[in-house]
């Protein structure tokens, strides 16, 4: 585990070492940022995990990402939208953890359709495939904090107007709810994450499909300037240890299913402020401010940060990682291995 001290790692392990080990997990996306990390703590858990991923170039799958781990997992190369491999897939798995999805707001608004068709109708098909074939499996759904669009008021919890403002967060959306829905008509145990700008060593950095932070990493390392447009938006950030932390807790807690939390860091910042930080612990950089593009400025929430209590207060969550330290551990990370990101 990146970034947590070794008294946390242990810690994490006792906890979760009992009711992980010897389970059979599945996990869709399995080769992202998300799904991979989340593959590498599962593995030192004891559980059995299978990796799906269609490694489509624009979605953020990599090989490199189960480095150290590959003999440990089965990786099956497979589109979630294939109704045939997910009947397969999930059949005799315990627990799916359903990250599989199309995460560029900007590629949502070009070809909505191709959003609409993994983010929507491909989450349906994971359920019923659950329905039909392993109705005793446990689900948990990666979602966004997009779906809320721009902020009535700050932190933003769960009660908070759904309220999107691209493509992509509309149908978030209708995934979240399609998996509350067959949790409360079917009994298919599963609950939802809207996840914060999760950052850490295994993100996207060739582009800004995932996040703009892994753009600014990749100039800093190649030693050109990064951009910033606007600089004053609020954001916070969930070290990827973290987010790891509240997916595990959500698939082994009865106390998670039917509900949607929020996932988010502990401190917002500017982002200019946060440009700062970077290239203070980078040591060097620089970086130029520019207006929005009028094509993004059309979908940009402003200021944005989560109110986590619901999480806390139900499975005991919160975050560990200082933003600092999260940097810290990512420039790390793609300072040694930036040429198997792009």
């Amino acid at each position: 585990m990146t970034g947590l001290s070794p008294k946390h790692q242990s810690a994490m392990k006792n906890s979760f070492g009992s009711k992980f080990g010897g389970k059979r997990v599945v996990i869709t996306g399995g080769l992202g940022f998300i799904g991979s990390s989340l593959a590498h703590r599962l593995v030192t858990l004891g559980a059995h995990v299978t990796l799906v991923d269609s490694l489509m170039p624009q979605y953020g799958g990599n090989l490199f990402n189960i480095e150290g781990i590959g003999a440990s997992v089965k990786v099956n190369i497979s589109d979630v939208r294939d109704e045939y491999s997910l009947r397969y897939l999930i059949q005799g798995q315990d627990l799916l953890f359903n990250l599989a999805g199309q995460t560029s707001h900007m590629d949502s608004m070009t070809d909505p359709y191709a959003d609409l068709d993994i983010n929507c109708r491909a989450q349906l098909s994971v359920l019923e495939a659950c329905r039909k074939f392993n109705p005793d499996i446990k689900v948990v759904f990666a979602s966004t904090r997009q779906v809320y669009g721009k902020p009535d008021y700050l932190p933003v919890d769960e009660k908070h107007l759904v309220r999107p403002v691209d493509v992509n967060g509309v149908n978030k959306v209708a995934g979240e709810q399609f998996h509350i829905l067959y949790n409360n008509v079917y009994g298919i145990r599963a609950c939802a994450l809207r996840l914060t700008n999760t950052i850490g060593p295994r993100m996207r950095v060739k582009d800004t499909r995932q996040t703009f932070l892994g753009v600014w990493v990749r100039h800093l390392i190649e030693g050109t300037p990064f951009e910033v447009w606007g600089g004053e938006q609020l954001r916070d950030f969930t070290y990827i240890d973290d987010a790891v932390d509240a997916f595990l807790m959500a698939a082994s807690s009865e106390d998670s299913n039917g509900h949607i939390f929020n996932v988010g860091g502990d401190q917002p910042i500017t982002l200019k402020d946060l440009a700062d930080l970077l290239i203070e612990v980078h040591g060097k950089g620089r970086y130029t401010r520019h207006e929005f593009p009028a094509d993004r400025a059309r979908i940009d929430i402003g200021d944005y940060y989560s109110n986590y209590q619901l999480i806390q207060d139900t499975l005991g969550w919160s975050p560990k990682v200082s933003l600092r330290q999260a940097l810290t551990e990512t420039l790390n990370y793609y300072t040694q291995h930036l040429p198997q990101y792009l």
